[in-house]
C-alpha cells in the first residue's frame, strides 16, 4: 500500500522484496486438478504446501528462527512479491472505536495515540479502492464499512445461522476482500472457490496484482526481487541514507540510497532489521531507544472444534460453489453487561462444512473415518462426504511483557544476518476465552443436530521440512500459528515507551516509518490486514505531506 500511494503521489520509490518475481498466470494453481502433479500435488516445488498460492507457510531453507527452550512459537514467512497475501483467508474486519483505547475501557493492555475516528476515512479509502462485500448491520463491535453485495449462504451456512440463532448468537454475512462485482478493472469473483491458490483474475485481493503491479506502470517504482534487506544505514545525525541488502542469488551486498525509509516486512521482520541496524548512536538497534523493539508481540487467540452432521449423509451432489472460505460469520456478541464471561475483551468465529469447505475436512475428513477397500469404501465416503463442520474461533490478546522476539547471539541465516529468537506465554485470559470458545462451538454443533468431534485433533505448522504437527482443540493454538503476529515497533505519544509517533513515524529517526503490524498497539480479535493497509495509507499520505514540506 504504501508502494503504491507513494509512487501514485510522485515520489520515487523503491520495493525490495527478499524473495522472488510474481507471475500469476504461472505461479498461481488455481484450476489445476491433483491428477497434473507428481504424488497428485502432496510435494510440490518452491515452498508451495498442497495446491496453494508459492512459498505458502514453509520453513525457508538457510533462513532459520530460534524459540526460547520450553516455549513454543511458529513463524510463518514468504518470500515472493506480495507476500501472504497471495494466500490470506481476506477476512476484513474494521477495529471498532473501543479498541483503540481498551486501557481505559477495562484496565488491561494499553491505549494507541489515535482514535477510531483518525482511520475511519482510511478504512474508507481502503475498502472502496481494494472491494470487500458485506453488509452494513449497525454491531458496535463490527463497524459497518464500504460494502460491495455479499454471496448468498451456502446450504451448511444456513444450517449453522439457524442453530445460531436458538442460541441468540448473531450469524451475519462475511466481510471479505473479494469483488463480487467488477472494480477498477477486476472482474468480479466466479465462485471457483479456490481463493488460497492464488486468483488469475485478482478478483480476491492481494497486494502484487491490485496494489504492486498497478504501480509499476507509474514509471515512478522500481521492484527489486531476490533483495534480502540486512541494515537500514544512518548518517552522523542520525538520520536514514541508504538501505544495505544481500542480492540473493549471488550474495553480493548492495545499497540503495534513499530520503527515507519505510518498513513494512511484517512485524517480526521488521523488528529484526531495526535490531540488526547497530551503530554508535543507536547501540541497541536503529529507533531502539525505549528499548520497546521486538516487544509486546501478540498473535490472535485460536481454537478449533470440527464436527459432523448426520442427517447430511447422502445429500444428493448440488452446486456448493461460492468464494474460497465463509459466506456468514459470527462478530463478538458477549459485550453486554448481562451477559459478559469470565475474561476481558472478546472473539469472533469462523466457519464452513460441506463438500469443498476446507474446515469440513473434505474427503481427507471422510476418508480419515473410516477404513476398508473397493467398492465398499467408495460407497461409505459417498455417503460421509460433506457432512462436516468446523468452527474456529479468532480472539483478542492481551500484550504482555512475556511475547517478544530478540537477536539470537548465536545463530544466523545462510546470509550471516543475525536471527530472531521467540519467546512466549499466553496469559489466564487468553486461556479462559479459548475455553469459552470450544464450549461455544460444541453448543453450536449440537444445536445443529451434529455430533462435536473428540479433541484433540492434530494441525500442522509448515515449520520444518515437511510440516511440524500441534494439537489443536485440546487447550489454544500455538502462538503464531493464527499467523496475526502484530506488535513489536508499537505507536505511543511517549518515546520511552513506545516506537513510533501516532504516523507510524520513528521517534529518533524523522525519516523512518514503519507500514506492517508492528506499529499495532494491541491485538483485537478483527483480522489485522484490513487496519495494516488503512494505516499504512494513513501514514504514507503523512509522508507525502512532509516530503513537500521538505521536513525529511
Amino acid at each position: 500500500m504504501a508502494a503504491k500511494v507513494l509512487a501514485d503521489g510522485g515520489l520515487k520509490v523503491a520495493v525490495l522484496e527478499a524473495g522472488g518475481p510474481l507471475n500469476p498466470a504461472k505461479d498461481y494453481y488455481e484450476h489445476a486438478w491433483p491428477y497434473q502433479f507428481e504424488h497428485r500435488g502432496l510435494r510440490l516445488p518452491q515452498g508451495r504446501a498442497g495446491f496453494a498460492a508459492p512459498n505458502l507457510f514453509t520453513e525457508i531453507d538457510g533462513e532459520p528462527y530460534t524459540v526460547a527452550e520450553g516455549e513454543e512459537f511458529y513463524w510463518f514467512r514468504s518470500r515472493i512479491v506480495g507476500g501472504r497475501t497471495n494466500h490470506w483467508g481476506r477476512i476484513s474486519l474494521r477495529y471498532a472505536p473501543y479498541y483503540f483505547k481498551p486501557y481505559s475501557t477495562d484496565g488491561y493492555g494499553f491505549d494507541w495515540p489515535i482514535t477510531y475516528e483518525d482511520v475511519a476515512p482510511y478504512y474508507d479509502k481502503t475498502e472502496a479502492f481494494i472491494g470487500v462485500f458485506g453488509t452494513k448491520e449497525g454491531i458496535p463491535t463490527a463497524p459497518d464499512g464500504i460494502f460491495l453485495p455479499p454471496p448468498k449462504p451456502r446450504c451448511v451456512e444456513v444450517l449453522i445461522q439457524r442453530a445460531c440463532d436458538k442460541l441468540r448468537i448473531p450469524c451475519i454475512p462475511a466481510r471479505m476482500a473479494i469483488i463480487t462485482r467488477p472494480l477498477n478493472g477486476r472482474a468480479a469473483c466466479h465462485y471457483c472457490g479456490q481463493c488460497g491458490r492464488g486468483c488469475v483474475t485478482a478478483s480476491n485481493f492481494s497486494s502484487s496484482q491490485v496494489l504492486i503491479f498497478p504501480a509499476l506502470k507509474s514509471g515512478r517504482l522500481t521492484l527489486l526481487t531476490n533483495a534480502m534487506a540486512r541494515e537500514v544505514v544512518t548518517n552522523g545525525e542520525g538520520k536514514v541514507t541508504a538501505v544495505s541488502y544481500v542480492d540473493t542469488n549471488t550474495r553480493a551486498e548492495r545499497q540503495v540510497r534513499c530520503r527515507a525509509v519505510v518498513l513494512a516486512a511484517s512485524a517480526c521482520e521488521s523488528a529484526r532489521l531495526l535490531l540488526n541496524s547497530k551503530s554508535s548512536r543507536f547501540p541497541n538497534g536503529l529507533a531502539n531507544g525505549s528499548g520497546t523493539v521486538g516487544r509486546y508481540l501478540t498473535d490472535t487467540v485460536g481454537a478449533e472444534v470440527g464436527g459432523v452432521l448426520p442427517q447430511l449423509s447422502g445429500l444428493p451432489p448440488h452446486n456448493h460453489d461460492g468464494i474460497g472460505g465463509m459466506h456468514l460469520y459470527t462478530p463478538w456478541w458477549l459485550y453486554e453487561k448481562d451477559r459478559k464471561p469470565d475474561f476481558p475483551r472478546g472473539y469472533h468465529i469462523e466457519f464452513g462444512g460441506g463438500p469443498g469447505m476446507p474446515r469440513a475436512g473434505m474427503f481427507r475428513g471422510a476418508a480419515a473415518r473410516h477404513e476398508g477397500y473397493g467398492a465398499q469404501l467408495k460407497q461409505a465416503l459417498r455417503a460421509d462426504y460433506g457432512i462436516g463442520v468446523g468452527f474456529a474461533g479468532r480472539g483478542e490478546m492481551i500484550p504482555n511483557e512475556k511475547c517478544y522476539c530478540e537477536i539470537d547471539p548465536n545463530v544466523v541465516d545462510r546470509f550471516g544476518i543475525p536471527v530472531l529468537r521467540f519467546h512466549w506465554q499466553w496469559g489466564e485470559p487468553e486461556l479462559k476465552m479459548a475455553r469459552h470458545m470450544r464450549q461455544t462451538f460444541e453448543e453450536i454443533i449440537t444445536a445443529m443436530g451434529g455430533k462435536p468431534l473428540p479433541r484433540p485433533y492434530k494441525g500442522r505448522a509448515g515449520r520444518r521440512g515437511e510440516g511440524h504437527e500441534f494439537s489443536l482443540g485440546s487447550e489454544i493454538n500455538p502462538g503464531g500459528s493464527i499467523i496475526h503476529e502484530i506488535g513489536c515497533t508499537r505507536m505511543g505519544d511517549d518515546p520511552k515507551t513506545s516506537v513510533l509517533n501516532k504516523y507510524c513515524q520513528a521517534h529518533e529517526v524523522k525519516n523512518l516509518f514503519v507500514a506492517d503490524g508492528g506499529p499495532f498497539v494491541g491485538n483485537p480479535d478483527k483480522n489485522p490486514t484490513l487496519t495494516i493497509l488503512a494505516l499504512s495509507w494513513r501514514t504514507s499520505d503523512y509522508i507525502l505531506d512532509q516530503a513537500k514540506k521538505g521536513n525529511l
